[in-house]
């Protein structure tokens, strides 16, 4: 498994809203066309109303390879500076779950 958990932290609450779009629009195209993309989930922070938090986990890192390739995801990487204050990317290297058929 090879994972990563990212926390945007927009500009504004309209900025805010608009990357909400975006992720909306990217997120309907990983779900249809991404069978190594594991978990996508985007989360809004309790309290913090500019941040979100993606946590990803993809069968193997070849598998976000293929993710990273993807139209819609190219979209995405290029349209999200303009909505976005901040960026924080954390790989993460699995030791454990519950939830997902893992293979090690």
């Amino acid at each position: 498994m090879f994972g990563l958990m990212v926390r945007f932290t927009c500009k504004d609450e309209t900025a805010a809203a608009a990357f909400d779009d975006l992720v909306a629009r990217t997120g309907e195209q990983i779900r249809a066309n991404e069978p190594g993309t594991v978990i996508y989930t985007v989360h809004r922070v309790d309290g913090r109303p500019l941040q979100r938090i993606f946590y990803e986990l993809y069968r193997d890192e070849a598998a976000f390879e293929a993710h990273e390739s993807q139209d819609h995801v190219i979209h995405f990487l290029a349209e999200r500076g303009q909505y976005l204050a901040s960026t924080e990317v954390d790989r993460l290297d699995f030791v454990s779950g519950k939830g997902v058929d893992v293979e090690r």
